[in-house]
């Protein structure tokens, strides 16, 4: 699989860890190689979801090259159930690719996650019995999801045609779906948004898509997929991973309000520094050497915490100052520098709040593989560095959680600890 975020990433294998399926993270395509031979499916994650369409393109080529150079059956491009892109892509850009490299000549494209309250139904995609375009996703600063129709949202960014597999179509077999795409495939469609409702559809798609070269979705196709498979042995669920013994710490640059809750709820029993964005874009040096005297200072009595995190105001203001992407970008920079600090000072556990931290904390370390554990409370983002320098983290989105997502997650690596020694 080629996710197009590290956290997304991180998530669609601890959902196939939990089926018994053993699924490491790479987080580049060079990290594919050596894989331990009880492998049975990988992930690339990378940065895909906000470069530039060009950029995405190439990296999802690099990887898709280095997975089929290890033997790879069949190639699954990862993105939201929100199909989150940018204006400019990039999923139908890299979906193109792909395709090409793969010979293929139509795609299935589903995002859906019923069981998650995420259904498509004639292309228009709901949360709930609000469709997209209607919900918080319209106001998102670097995605913005303002049209519930994933035909247009798809065909926007693509060059071939798009069309419809349609939950009439889907329900009348699979014999009636082959049809149908083979007649749109001779009309010249080649990409297909195809509608689940259901779980039962998510196993028709499987079903329909089994021995397809390439697929796209999002998390819980892979799951159905992979119960198709045969001569798959399946081991057993993991939920605790190795030790990581040192120190721990949350960084956090996420600004959802659920993140702000669980935030509040640590900062009651823990300290944490609060880095001001317009401040540090006049002096980071002099802010990180603040923060990390003021870490070094408080680590040996617990947890500390490091966030950009703020309410809308300050989001506002940051933003006004520095620009949307500019903000994003200084903030992640800041806590993925941050991050190699306090593991200097001896931190192992990690706990990281927002897709786009958590990739740049993950990349900021060095981190080139992961084991990941079986997805459970803790939202599929429990994952371990397992070398000579063992590091532990729970990596989340911004929206992930229970407002004590981050008390269980230390917890959680306190057991692994203690169950090793």
């Amino acid at each position: 699989m080629i996710a197009d975020d590290l956290t997304g990433g991180v998530k669609v294998a601890s959902l196939l860890e939990e089926q018994g399926v053993r699924c490491p993270v790479a987080t580049s395509a060079d990290a594919v190689e050596g894989l331990p031979g009880d492998v049975q499916a990988v992930v690339v994650g990378r940065k895909l979801l906000s470069r530039p369409a060009e950029e995405a393109v190439a990296d999802a080529k690099h990887s898709a090259r280095a997975l089929f150079a290890q033997g790879a059956k069949q190639l699954y491009y990862k993105y939201s159930t929100l199909f989150c892109s940018t204006a400019r892509g990039n999923i139908g850009p890299v979906a193109e690719a792909l395709m090409d490299m793969t010979h293929t000549d139509r795609v299935l494209f589903c995002p859906g996650r019923p069981e998650r309250s995420a259904t498509v139904y004639q292309g228009r995609l709901f949360l709930g019995t609000d469709m997209l375009h209607e919900t918080p996703r319209r106001y998102d600063p670097v995605t913005p999801m303002t049209n519930s129709n994933l035909v247009e949202v798809l065909q926007s960014q693509s060059r071939v045609k798009v069309g419809l597999l349609n939950h009439d179509t889907m329900r009348a077999g699979k014999a009636a779906c082959e049809r149908y795409l083979a007649e749109q495939s001779a009309a010249g469609v080649r990409f297909f948004i195809v509608d689940v409702i259901d779980p039962g559809d998510l196993a028709r798609v499987a079903a329909l898509a089994g021995h397809s070269a390439l697929v796209t979705g999002s998390d819980d196709l892979p799951v159905a997929l992979s119960r198709g498979w045969r001569n798959v042995a399946a081991t057993e669920p993991r939920t605790l991973l190795p030790a990581a013994p040192g120190h721990a710490a949350v960084i956090s640059g996420s600004c959802t309000p659920k993140t702000s809750r669980q935030l509040a709820r640590f900062e009651a029993a823990h300290p944490v520094f609060r880095i001001d964005l317009l401040k540090a874009a006049c002096d980071e040096c002099g802010v990180l050497g603040e923060a990390v005297e003021w870490a070094c200072a408080r680590l040996v009595h617990g947890p500390v915490g490091i966030a950009t995190t703020t309410d809308a105001e300050g989001v506002k203001r940051a933003q006004a100052e520095l620009g949307q992407e500019g903000a994003s970008a200084l903030a992640d920079d800041l806590l993925g520098r941050m991050s190699r600090a306090l593991h200097e000072l001896g931190v192992r556990k990690f706990v990281v709040a927002g897709g786009e931290t958590s990739g740049s904390v993950i990349r900021s370390l060095g981190i080139e593989r992961l084991e990941v554990g079986a997805h459970d409370d803790l939202q599929g983002g429990y994952c371990h560095r397992a070398d000579d320098d063992p590091v532990s983290l729970v990596v989340k989105s911004g929206s992930a959680g229970e407002d004590d997502f981050i008390d269980v997650a230390l917890e959680r690596m306190r057991m692994a600890d203690a169950a090793s020694g």
